[in-house]
């Protein structure tokens, strides 16, 4: 295969010229967030008063972590660092906790963010004869303009469709031979079942890739989507503490998540002690910014889940891959004092052919201990008429699960369609146990 590069140069540049570059960055962000409040009173505590106090990457291990509560303490100012009329744009979280976390940009790091999502698309073999449609969410969401702006660098002729609206979205990519989308894993699995309902034929449309992120998801979802659309789907990986998307993304190998080290700093520690982990196993990524000065965050704990790969890439980038996120620390369910993540129920599911597109994951109270039920749509060519068969399957599942998370759940089959879906990130866990 010929790999296609953004920047070559910078892509494939030797580890310590690349660790150089890295210290530079670090150093200027760091003096940088020092015109904040906020930061200039954690890195005095700890003896860091000006850029130039860090002398290694080493040094990164003396800066306190930052965590979405201090953002959210910070609100709405205490994180900028340049003149409010030297800022062009804010993005912010959903605030679903009553504060949202806020980034600001100034034009160089709209410029710098929208390169970084321009090498990303390009690496999947994008091109500037591609026509792109972008099915997700614009506003203070970062992933509408982070791909639209990114897409416009590349060339291609950007569809800003926005998310929902599935007969809309199909009219869109007849009319233009849309050949690449930008949606959430679920959103894709959705509009491929609603191909069928409004009797959209697949030879009549020109898709050829398809960006999926915004939401973990297993390589088991990946694959059913390839299948069922008969296009290649790659992973991308960002988030708006981090500008957006760009962080990470999968180039033409698709072998996970290239981190662009010369923006990203990644470190993988122990959620639990804070240590550093060796490559190749999991644990929580922490990310410093080295590419926006309006906001600088360091040590940003992502509470995503993930790990280091240390073989190289067969597209010859230097920069390391991370493996796919496996989900998040406070996204982990304890069922009666097991630990489990929604997605590893995931990957067993969404394996079986027999299984459908949606799926959500319910948890209650009885008594004194926890149940987990797994409703579960089953595909179309399932008839719910016959009950023996649909017994044997939910067996099936059940016993698949139980051998998976060593939990008993119950197990629920629904027609195709007959769960709710989310134009946005899905929601896939109900859990309706009493707050302590």
């Amino acid at each position: 295969m010929t790999y296609q590069y953004w920047n070559k140069e910078m892509e494939t540049l030797e580890r310590s010229a690349l660790e150089a570059y890295q210290l530079t960055q670090l150093k200027a962000v760091v003096a940088q967030a020092l015109r904040t409040s906020f930061y200039r009173e954690r890195l005095s505590a700890v003896g860091i008063r000006s850029g130039e106090d860090i002398q290694n990457l080493e040094d990164l291990g003396r800066i306190p972590f930052t965590t979405k509560g201090d953002l959210r303490s910070g609100f709405p100012y205490g994180f900028l660092s340049i003149p409010k009329e030297e800022v062009v744009r804010l993005h912010a979280s959903s605030g679903t906790t009553g504060t949202p976390t806020t980034i600001y940009f100034s034009k160089g790091d709209i410029r710098r963010w929208t390169s970084f999502v321009a090498r990303s698309i390009y690496a999947t073999g994008c091109t500037k004869t591609d026509v792109f449609q972008n099915m997700i969410t614009y506003g203070l969401f970062t992933g509408g303009l982070g791909f639209h702006f990114g897409g416009e660098e590349v060339g291609m002729l950007v569809i800003p469709s926005g998310s929902g609206n599935t007969t809309r979205q199909f009219k869109l990519m007849q009319d233009f031979g849309t050949t690449v989308v930008h949606a959430t894993p679920s959103f894709l699995l959705h509009v491929q079942a609603k191909m069928q309902e409004e009797g959209v034929r697949r030879d009549k449309l020109k898709l050829i890739r398809a960006f999926a992120g915004a939401e973990p998801y297993s390589e088991d979802t990946r694959t059913r989507i390839e299948e069922l659309l008969t296009i290649d789907v790659y992973n991308s990986y960002g988030l708006s503490e981090m500008n957006g998307p760009g962080v990470a993304f999968e180039c033409q190998a698709k072998n996970d998540l290239h981190l662009w080290e010369d923006g990203y700093l990644g470190e993988i520690v122990n959620p639990k002690t804070l240590e550093p982990v060796p490559d190749g196993e999991t644990g929580e990524l922490v990310l410093t910014c080295l590419c926006r000065e309006a906001t600088p965050i360091l040590r940003y704990r992502t509470r995503d889940l993930s790990g280091f790969y240390t073989e190289p890439c067969p597209c010859g980038r230097t920069h390391r891959r991370l493996h796919r996120i496996t989900g998040r620390t406070d996204d982990m369910l304890i069922i009666n004092g097991v630990n489990l993540f929604p997605s590893q129920i995931e990957e067993v599911i969404m394996a079986m052919k027999e299984v459908g597109n949606n799926y959500l994951i319910l948890v209650e109270k009885e008594g004194v201990l926890d149940r987990i039920t797994v409703k579960t749509e089953v595909g179309p060519e399932v008839f719910m008429d016959d009950t023996r068969p649909l017994n044997t399957l939910k067996e099936r599942i059940r016993k698949t699960l139980q051998a998976s998370i060593t939990i008993n759940p119950r197990v629920e089959l629904h027609q195709p369609g007959s769960l709710p879906v989310s134009e946005g990130k899905a929601t896939r866990v109900l859990d309706q146990r009493p707050k302590r």
